[in-house]
């Protein structure tokens, strides 16, 4: 690392006390080494400084950075906006050492991150001649911002045919590279740009240009679908090889995209250039931003040290919404991602639609499964079957690759344990040793959860049970044999929505006082617009082209509130990002199409706010919500405080300087959100209490009267005071107080560790506003 020489006569600045002080500190201290250590490989720093510390002789901060910090060479991404600061590639040793420095707030190294891989918008609530559809004229000039990897610009769900001119709000570009130039923008898609810089830095030899486009043109099809989902057009006929035909149709069909390239095939997506495009985005002028990343190495970051929480404050602060997906890896308990209670979490759910394909044994049983395999059927024609995992080898059974022997499997249907490798490749390594068709089967972990894959031989996805009837029928007949019936779309499935199995699950590893996820929207067999660049399943080996594809995973689910969110700005342009949260979080569904409580799939039982957060998204509810619960800029620097941050470590997350409350500590539970989560301490027995501040602020008609409704768990007393709320044009805002009372003799804890029940404010009308609350006590988190 090097200084650069600097002219004695800047130092008669206003500023050159200060600088002298910096400057000082890089010739005296003993922290800073300016030679490298050659036995230590540089990795990609992100690095957090006060911006407002800059000398004035610097005429812009990368001047500074690159004068004090860094070399010129190894700077990647300069950050102005929701962030101050840079990244660079460094030393570990020259990252410690740059932490000593006065000006610099905070060092994290650089983290991979992972995706979290048109019957839906109706199974939303949303209907064509009413509603949030119409009276949102289908969200017209509302810009989402995409963070994902990239987009394929010549799908009819990107045609921007009869709608009006860019918005002239905005401010962003159409950026060349690799098969992408201007002319693949348009009316809808008003904007394109790709972050490679950190990638290029991490990945050895660079981003591999025969599988990617150095460009914001989509090698993956993971963006392309996102994108479609929450703003595709609609009116014209989709289907995925057959399967869920329909009128293909985002969420918001007239909403804008800007596509932010930040995920690339094969290497993931690294948080510097996470960063780098949230910084992009709220400089171009985009209303909604959705990510459907998270972490990919079971590390839950405190805020400040994760740039998806810092770079989502920083689009928040500006009234930017943001959305983001929970993760999959439910249904294990403390799950969810994507923790930050400025935004929006969402998990998945199943709709009404399957694609069942059932495996038919020898012995006359059928079992019910799932497939979107569209080749050449099996009809109804009887093979060998077989299970590698008889042999006692994990690798077999699993169906690895060169795992499978082909004098064991040769004209066999083959079953392999789900796990270890993506599904469909399980199918490629059957037909690799000869086999002819496969049966995927769960193990104890995954349930009965399933979802749908575009497989390249016969095959079909069963359930742990099933999976296990039919590993016994194998093993314990003399000449087992079975088929697979591939029996197309069925539609009006019931019960639906289903909890996913695979939906990431509360409780709030970070705060439990904050209820995550949010909400779930669909998420499970979503069929959507999809990249030329690679078949359905993603696989190299893999020729087909498909125009949709069909995909499963809370990053599907994550792009459907996004689009909601998008219908509501339209709507109503002055709502907050809180406030279009909280209009969807208490209207939210909580029975199935059935009329029953929604069910988890991993379990077959009743789910509760840990998997589902407030309810399933409905959007036909949401659109009049009679009360919001508002959070401004100032209730998140206060929940901070809360929760143990200090003044500087916050402005790591708000880049500007805060103070805490220095005479009494506020409650993280008193952050004005949707739910409520009242927390006890295990320590203490007999009858306990804790009160809550909400307060409601009045989106229906001016003069309304509330009344409380109070669902209690066994155990405990809930209290509302007042428990009516009377609005008028002069007063729209009113605050109520929850008492949780616990008797900790009799107050039933389920499996999760807590109990659950809601508090609900209704006029006589048609506005019910509805909060979960959450008991739980703090030892079993």
């Amino acid at each position: 690392m090097s200084v650069k020489p600097l002219s004695l006569h800047s130092l008669h600045s206003p500023m050159a006390s200060s600088f002298l002080a910096l400057l000082f500190f890089f010739i005296s201290s003993p922290f800073i080494s300016f030679a490298a250590d050659a036995s230590q490989a540089a990795k990609t720093f992100i690095f957090r400084v006060d911006g407002g510390s800059m000398p004035s002789v610097f005429p812009t901060h990368y001047h500074w950075y690159s004068s004090e910090f860094a070399q010129e060479s190894s700077i990647l991404h300069v950050y102005h906006t929701v962030f101050h600061g840079f990244s660079a590639v460094v030393t570990p040793d020259e990252a410690d050492n740059l932490r000593n420095h006065p000006a610099v707030l905070a060092v994290f190294e650089d983290r991979r991150r992972e995706l979290h891989t048109t019957r839906s918008p109706q199974f939303l609530g949303l209907e064509n001649q009413k509603g949030l559809w119409s009276d949102s004229d289908y969200g017209s000039d509302v810009i989402i911002g995409v963070l994902d990897t990239g987009i394929w610009p010549e799908r009819r769900s990107f045609s921007d045919l009869n709608l009006g001119p860019v918005p002239k709000r905005w401010r962003g570009v159409c950026q060349a590279g690799a098969r992408f130039g201007p002319r693949n923008c348009n009316r809808k898609i008003v904007g394109a740009r790709f972050f490679a810089k950190g990638q290029q830095a991490a990945v050895i030899g660079g981003i591999n240009k025969t599988v990617e486009f150095l460009s914001p043109r989509d090698a993956d099809g993971h963006g392309t679908h996102t994108a479609s989902t929450a703003a595709g057009r609609h009116a014209f006929k989709a289907s995925m090889s057959g399967y869920a035909s329909g009128i293909a149709k985002g969420v918001a069909p007239k909403a804008r995209i800007a596509a932010y390239k930040v995920c690339w095939k094969d290497s993931g997506c690294l948080d510097s250039d996470i960063l780098a495009a949230f910084d992009a985005a709220v400089v171009d002028g985009v209303d909604v931003i959705s990510i459907s990343i998270g972490g990919g190495d079971g590390i839950t970051s405190p805020y400040y040290l994760d740039p998806i929480a810092i770079g989502s404050y920083g689009a928040a602060s500006k009234g930017i919404f943001v959305s983001s997906s929970a993760g999959n890896e439910g249904p294990n308990g403390m799950s969810v991602t994507n923790l930050a209670p400025w935004v929006t979490t969402v998990g998945a759910g199943t709709i009404d639609r399957n694609f069942p394909a059932d495996a038919i044994l020898g012995d006359g049983h059928r079992l019910g499964g799932v497939s979107l395999y569209a080749g050449v059927p099996l009809k109804g024609r009887m093979f060998p079957v077989v299970y590698p995992g008889n042999a006692g080898m994990s690798s077999a059974s699993l169906c690895m690759e060169n795992s499978l022997d082909p004098k064991h499997v040769r004209g066999k249907i083959v079953i392999c344990d789900r796990g270890s490798s993506p599904r469909v490749a399980k199918g490629l390594v059957v037909k690799k040793a000869g086999g002819v068709g496969m049966i995927l089967a769960n193990g104890a972990s995954n349930g009965e959860g399933l979802v749908g894959d575009a497989h390249l031989i016969p095959a079909c996805a069963v359930g742990s049970n099933e999976g296990d009837r039919i590993k016994a029928y194998a093993s314990s007949h003399p000449n087992p044999v079975a088929s697979i019936d591939f029996r197309g779309t069925i539609t009006g499935i019931k019960p639906a929505p289903v909890i996913a199995s695979f939906s990431g699950r509360g409780p709030n590893g970070l705060n439990p006082e904050i209820l995550k996820p949010d909400l779930i929207a669909p998420g499970v067999n979503i069929l959507a617009a999809w990249t030329d660049a690679v078949g359905p399943t993603g696989l190299a080996s893999d020729p087909r082209k498909t125009e949709f594809n069909i995909l499963s995973g809370t990053s599907m689910a994550c792009p459907h509130v996004s689009g909601a969110a998008a219908l509501l700005k339209s709507a109503h342009p002055n709502w907050s990002p809180a406030a279009i949260r909280s209009a969807m979080m208490t209207t939210t569904n909580l029975v199935d199409n059935s009329n029953r409580s929604l069910i988890d799939e991993s379990t077959g039982k009743s789910g509760t706010p840990y998997d589902f957060g407030s309810g399933h998204l409905n959007l036909g509810r949401a659109m009049d919500p009679g009360l919001v619960y508002d959070i401004t800029n100032d209730d998140y620097i206060t929940f901070l405080c809360s929760i143990g941050y200090g003044p500087k470590t916050i402005q790591v997350i708000t880049r500007t300087p805060v103070r805490c409350p220095t005479k009494r500590k506020p409650s993280p539970g008193n952050l004005n959100y949707p739910s409520i989560t009242a927390m006890f301490p295990t320590s203490r027995r007999g009858t306990l209490s804790k009160t809550i501040i909400r307060t409601a602020t009045n989106v229906g008609q001016p003069e309304a009267v509330y009344r409380a409704r109070i669902e209690s768990p066994r155990g405990v007393t809930i209290t509302v005071k007042p428990p009516r709320l009377v609005f008028s044009s002069a007063v729209k805002r009113r605050s109520y107080a929850v008492t949780v009372t616990v008797d900790t003799r009799n107050v039933v804890l389920g499996e999760t560790g807590a109990a659950f029940g809601s508090v609900t404010w209704f006029d006589g009308g048609k506005h019910v506003v509805r909060s979960p609350v959450v008991v739980t006590q703090l030892d079993v988190l």
